[in-house]
């Protein structure tokens, strides 16, 4: 077999315009690997309802199967140039697309709804903790983006929070693909051990809530993990959870504007004479993704009631009906060798990260008297 490369290339990505043009103009080159990537993601959602039958639960995501699947079938075999096209499509502008549909689960009423006091508690422990996170990977020997990526997953709301923050950062298929395959795994730890820890500490049913809106990473994960406490512990997880994903907008605006800080330390541009280039000043396309503009549209668009109710739950399933098509393709464009051979310190940058999260998440709980 030949020696395993990425199959989805890694260059920076394309603005909508430019790859949706491309795609509706040649529909021939696109079609074969989306559907590629479809066959995949039909095989992960068949394996979470396989999961669902015989544990009454999907304890893998589908999300999670996908990638999980196309990377297996990316290490068999590797796919002819004519597979491209379509898989590029699937993991960069489909994924770009589920981020702003994303922006559909967000409003005002959710942010006025968790309170001054505990919005302001979301928005510290993501700030404190995305750089810590950073750093705690940096000092594991990660590349700049890769810990980037974790520290984002870690922080913000992992699968999706990873999707969004990797086109901004132009970061690799591999680092996507053993970002979210460690951070998945931990966050199903996390659903099973965060109740018992609640019960351990004493926590009532509204920090419960609290604690776990700010350290699970997927609203359905939160549920899951707060239902133990009660109504009120799924009602304020929930919400907390959302106005972290809110988060997701800005974190993205600022990393935008320092992807070329990122791009040139972990590739090492040096100008003719040696010297370690300068990063370019990003465009302002660049500084601010059309995705976040379209994903902050859609939050403003639910806030002011210009979404019927009957749409939200449609743009939800379509969101991440995406995002599991994108991750297909992310898997079937990963070097399983690659992702192997960081799997020893990105495991560990993930749990100490998730440690770092609970640490401060419990001392804003505690700080703002709930």
């Amino acid at each position: 077999m030949p020696t395993a490369t990425a199959a989805v290339p890694t260059e920076p990505r394309s603005s909508f315009p430019h790859a949706a043009s491309r795609a509706l103009h040649h529909p021939r080159r696109v079609l074969p690997g989306f559907l590629l990537c479809c066959m995949v993601t039909a095989l992960a959602y068949g394996g979470a309802s396989l999961e669902a039958g015989l544990f009454g639960k999907a304890w893998i995501e589908a999300l999670v199967l996908a990638i999980l699947i196309g990377t297996a079938i990316r290490t068999a075999w590797t796919p002819h140039a004519r597979w491209l096209p379509g898989i590029d499509f699937s993991a960069h502008l489909l994924l770009e697309v589920a981020v702003v549909l994303l922006g559909a689960s967000v409003s005002a009423a959710t942010i006025l709804a968790v309170g001054p006091a505990m919005l302001g508690a979301v928005v510290v422990v993501v700030t404190l903790v995305i750089p810590a996170s950073f750093l705690i990977g940096r000092a594991l020997g990660l590349p700049k983006r890769m810990a980037m990526l974790v520290a984002c997953g870690n922080s913000i709301c992992g699968n999706s929070a990873i999707a969004a923050v990797a086109p901004v950062i132009d970061a690799d298929s591999d680092d996507v693909a053993a970002a979210i395959a460690f951070t998945a795994v931990l966050g199903v730890v996390v659903v099973l051990g965060l109740p018992l820890l609640g019960y351990a500490i004493g926590l009532t049913g509204l920090q419960y809530g609290a604690l776990s809106g700010l350290t699970v990473y997927a609203v359905p994960q939160v549920i899951a993990a707060a239902a133990p406490f009660g109504a009120t512990a799924i009602k304020i997880g929930t919400l907390v959870k959302l106005v972290r994903v809110l988060m997701l907008g800005p974190v993205c605006v600022v990393l935008a504007m320092l992807a070329p800080r990122l791009r040139e330390v972990d590739e090492g541009a040096r100008d003719g004479d040696g010297v370690r280039a300068k990063p370019a000043r990003p465009p302002l396309h660049r500084l601010v993704p059309w995705f976040i503009v379209g994903f902050i549209a859609l939050a403003g668009a639910r806030s002011f009631g210009l979404i019927p109710e009957a749409l939200l739950a449609p743009i939800a399933t379509a969101a991440t009906l995406l995002t599991a098509i994108s991750m297909a393709a992310l898997g079937l464009g990963v070097d399983v060798r690659t992702v192997a051979k960081a799997g020893g310190p990105v495991t560990a940058a993930v749990v100490l990260s998730l440690v770092t999260l609970g640490a401060v998440a419990l001392a804003a709980i505690f700080s703002v008297g709930l």
